[in-house]
């Protein structure tokens, strides 16, 4: 079924920790040709720094009141309570939107939020004109995400000390066999051996009908990503997921938490502390702002895992409120303590 012309479109971008959905959203606004283009961004944790990267666009197109953040958790899990209000702050606007964008936490299950798209108060003003999974290519060269699932059910019944549930996993999963098109990101980073053990860990995971396109720094062309009309929602019960049948899911195997830190003089030793808590601990992703010493620029500092990212986003204002904070995203029993010491240098 195609989307209702009288509908707004909405296209869901969903894809693990760090995988690239921030960058690859930020082109699709600096793209988006005229199209008045509205975001709403699940932030999983108390700062928002996806959020504050895209308003920081400057963007005519995507003006600021255009995007709203949810910083309560999951957006999958807070659909009713926070998704909705937001779609109604957004369709209320003036001039109206032409198409909204939706930023799932890495965390996220794209099926229940579709699903809420088939409520008769939702389904009568929006449709989902397609579901986007950003998977990391890099990291699914380096076998973070293991492809072979009947190779592992035999590795953890060989051994009892395995847990034999892996929340990532199944995440990971849920986000491709839910989408409708894959983007393979961070492609300038690997070389074709690496390429195609990224896109044989996707391919098992997906149906033929859907494509994988490879991106470099986000920037694919917004005619391959919007306008699809598919009507996602009226076809959400064909994309099987590991919670179907489950009225809840929780993020029980996740801990995250801020950490305050010092002002730096020097953002690479910052960089390097970061690196280590993440190979030290189970870190998987930290964020945040940071103020450097006699700049008077904001730091953004972006990790997965021990590669970490930063650059001077823009200049701290008379409104923000100068302090350094990241937070920091990993498995369940986090030594907070012992991360704290490490980022305190």
């Amino acid at each position: 079924m195609t989307a209702n012309a009288t509908r707004v479109p909405c296209t869901v971008i969903t894809g693990f920790l760090g995988a690239g959905k921030t960058t690859l959203i930020r082109n699709l606004l600096e793209q988006s040709a005229g199209k008045r283009l509205a975001l709403i961004v699940n932030e999983f944790g108390d700062v928002g720094v996806d959020g504050e990267i895209l308003k920081g666009c400057g963007i005519d197109t995507c003006p600021e009141e255009n995007i709203v953040e949810l910083a309560n958790g999951c957006i999958c899990c807070t659909v009713a309570d926070d998704f909705v209000p937001a779609l109604d702050q957004i369709l209320s606007r003036t001039p109206k939107v032409d198409h909204i964008l939706i930023e799932t936490s890495g965390l996220a299950l794209p099926k229940p939020l579709v699903q809420a798209f088939q409520w008769p108060s939702v389904k009568s003003r929006v449709t989902v004109d397609g579901v986007i999974a950003v998977v990391d290519g890099p990291a699914l060269a380096e076998g973070k995400v293991a492809s072979d699932m009947d190779a592992l059910a035999a590795q953890r019944a060989e051994d009892e000390s395995l847990d034999h549930d892996d929340p990532i996993e199944e995440v990971f999963e849920d986000q491709v066999a839910c989408a409708d098109l894959i983007i393979l990101s961070k492609n300038d980073l690997l070389d074709e051996a690496g390429a195609d053990r990224a896109r044989r860990i996707v391919d098992a995971h997906i149906g033929p009908a859907v494509k994988v396109v490879p991106s470099e720094h986000g920037k694919i062309d917004p005619s391959i990503l919007l306008g699809l009309g598919l009507a996602v929602e009226d076809d959400i019960e064909n994309r099987k997921s590991h919670h179907d049948g489950v009225g809840d899911h929780e993020h029980d195997d996740f801990d995250t938490f801020i950490v305050d830190v010092a002002s730096v003089t020097d953002p690479e030793d910052l960089a390097r502390r970061i690196a280590a808590a993440a190979e030290q601990q189970d870190v998987l992703r930290v964020k945040g702002f940071v103020e450097v010493v006699g700049k008077p620029m904001r730091l953004l500092v972006q990790a997965v895992g021990p590669r970490v990212n930063h650059y001077y986003d823009r200049a701290w204002t008379a409104q923000d409120e100068r302090r350094s904070r990241l937070v920091v995203i990993g498995l369940k029993g986090l030594d907070q303590p012992a991360i704290e010491k490490i980022l305190a240098g």
